[in-house]
């Protein structure tokens, strides 16, 4: 079974970046989710789907995965670019985009 090893996202419900910088190890699904026909309930027999391992940093998750023998994927993240910005700017006298409100 192979593992995913990635730095998770940042949740769309908050503005900062907690919890993003633990490096994440979690095994791919074998066997696509089972419905159950009467409730509508989805559920699976797989229980490493439930195993989420984190650690510190990129070469301690996969030093583990090579230690235990775990074959693995390796997502590296896109640089986020920061671009500072300052509501005082939006009334600058010398401002070059026209002012709309």
């Amino acid at each position: 079974m192979r593992a995913r090893i990635f730095l998770p996202p940042k949740s769309a419900m908050q503005s900062g970046l907690g919890g993003t910088h633990r490096w994440v190890l979690q095994y791919e699904p074998e066997k696509p989710k089972l419905r159950d026909p009467l409730m509508g309930w989805t559920g699976s027999d797989d229980m490493r789907q439930q195993i989420k391992l984190t650690f510190p940093d990129k070469e301690a998750a996969v030093a583990y995965a090579v230690a235990k023998g775990i074959p693995y994927d390796l997502e590296i993240p896109a640089v986020r670019v920061k671009k500072p910005k300052s509501y005082a700017d939006n009334f600058r006298v010398d401002r070059r985009e026209n002012w709309t409100h």
